[in-house]
């Protein structure tokens, strides 16, 4: 069955704090390669049948109006997992 992967990530002008509180955590560990973090959400949707251009458009809307709260994120990608 294919499934839909849905990312959700906080809007880039917001601050992140369990993203800084991971940024931080990595820092006393000793890993400095990394210059910040970010955490969003991931939601995967299964589909019962193929994946045509009529489901994409509802994932679509699914992930703008419920997955997502338009105020402080952005969903960042739509991709479709066979």
């Amino acid at each position: 069955m294919p499934t839909i992967v849905v990312d959700v990530m906080p809007k880039a002008e917001l601050l992140d704090p369990q993203g800084k509180a991971v940024a931080g955590a990595l820092g006393r560990l000793g890993v400095d390669a990394f210059s910040g973090v970010r955490i969003g959400k991931r939601f995967e949707l299964t589909v019962d049948g193929p994946v045509d251009d009529a489901v994409l458009a509802q994932a679509e809307q699914i992930a703008a109006d419920i997955l997502s709260n338009s105020v402080i994120e952005d969903v960042v990608g739509i991709e479709v997992v066979e």
